[in-house]
């Protein structure tokens, strides 16, 4: 009886596309219901449900909630990564994405303050916990179901796509914002923001379907078939990898926190305190999206050929040079070079972006790969990301200048240079 060995090949392509697919579809849907909160809520949330603090103030609060949302991830990673290392990657994805899509369509129901008190933003700080629980354990899960279907020669490429989930829901929160923006004028502060939030039931029925045409992947299906599951892996884990997830933390803290400075501080500052107009800011926001995108598979792909490492090493650099120039583009108030500030800046972070993935998650052994890169990972998300519109929004107000932010950046890049470093492949 003859083997057809092109069946097999064929049939490893195909669940290596499904994968792929799948997991930029299922990142993009979380990335969009995440982002959405800090997109809509710079823009109206310290009106609807601060309405008696002062404007910094209220802008201070919101984004406090919108930190609530990274406090959450820890706590997701731990949960979720335990379930992903024992039962396996894709039945924890459905969860995930399941509970991101419930949490964000139910947040465009919320009544305001007008109408419940301090009910509102008290149920918003819960509603938002609960997307920050869902992206702890999505992240990891969608990178890992992508790579393990890929060969090793591959693996840079293919952990860099569900990457592309962090731009692509940027780029689609931002333009569902910014149509509504434009076509409803003044109905958007009073109802129209609401659509956003709604608008992810959709989503979440094309994100279902895609993840449940996925295989397992096949790396876990051998730990499975090796009996090799551990019976804790997030302790396990931190036990066994504790200075290998400590340089992951350092690598993503500095990533994040450029993230979130230049799209929802952005947003903020840009609004709040230079007075540009709402639809310049969130249009901004989309091209810096697709510069990202761009870089994303650029420099995962070369992460292939010259090393993640060297990769993430080059972004983090480029960051560096660009944190100063940034705000001296962005504060003159000019639309081409305000454009053009984000736009390369968020090509810096996709620099980093794109490597980071294969880089973290090859750090750890195929058995507790999903708790140790989501752990670090999502701490990374609260020391870099969750505060960083707050810190910036600090430094602004008491130094009167930018460029406080700009060495903030730079201070959390020596710390990721110093991660990377350390930090090693397996």
């Amino acid at each position: 009886m003859s083997y057809d060995v092109s069946v097999e090949v064929s049939e490893t392509s195909l669940h290596r596309r499904r994968a792929a697919i799948s997991s930029v579809i299922g990142t993009t849907i979380e990335w969009y219901d995440f982002f959405i909160y800090g997109t809509v809520g710079a823009l109206v949330f310290p009106t609807l449900f601060f309405p008696d603090s002062d404007p910094y103030a209220g802008l201070m609060q919101t984004f406090l909630i919108f930190a609530i949302g990274f406090v959450a991830r820890p706590v997701g990673s731990f949960i979720f990564s335990h379930f992903g290392d024992r039962f396996g990657r894709k039945t924890t994805l459905i969860f995930t994405l399941l509970m991101m899509g419930i949490a964000t369509t139910t947040m465009g129901l919320l009544p305001t303050y007008e109408t419940i008190g301090i009910w509102a933003p008290l149920l918003l700080s819960f509603l938002r916990f609960l997307q920050g629980l869902s992206a702890g354990g999505e992240w990891g899960g969608a990178v890992l179901l992508s790579m393990e279907w890929a060969g090793r020669d591959r693996r840079g490429f293919f952990a860099s796509l569900p990457q592309l989930g962090s731009p692509f829901g940027l780029v689609l929160s931002s333009t569902v914002v910014s149509l509504l923006l434009t076509v409803s004028g003044d109905a958007f502060f009073s109802w129209a923001w609401r659509i956003p939030f709604l608008f992810s039931l959709g989503l979440v029925i094309v994100g279902l379907y895609a993840r449940l045409r996925v295989l397992e992947s096949p790396e876990f299906q051998k730990v499975l078939k090796d009996e090799n599951v551990s019976q804790a892996p997030v302790l396990e884990s931190l036990r066994t990898y504790p200075k290998t997830i400590l340089w992951a933390i350092l690598v993503n803290i500095v990533m994040f926190a450029a993230f979130y400075t230049f799209s929802t501080f952005f947003i903020g500052y840009g609004s709040t305190f230079l007075n540009l107009d709402q639809n310049l800011l969130t249009n901004a926001t989309v091209l810096g999206g697709i510069a990202a995108a761009l870089a994303v598979v650029l420099f995962g792909h070369f992460s292939d050929i010259v090393g993640a490492k060297n990769v993430y090493v080059v972004g983090v650099l480029s960051l560096v040079v660009w944190a100063f120039p940034y705000f001296v583009l962005v504060n003159s108030k000019q639309p081409f070079l305000i454009v053009t500030a984000v736009a390369f800046a968020f090509f810096t972070f996709g620099a980093m972006y794109g490597p980071l993935a294969s880089f973290v998650a090859s750090s750890f052994p195929a058995r507790l790969r999903y708790s140790g890169s989501s752990v670090a990972y999502a701490i990374g998300a609260v020391l870099g990301g969750g505060i960083a519109p707050m810190i910036s929004t600090f430094l602004v107000d008491n130094f009167d200048s930018a460029f406080a932010v700009s060495t903030y950046l730079i201070s959390l890049a020596l710390l990721g240079l110093i991660g990377a470093l350390k930090l090693k492949e397996l």
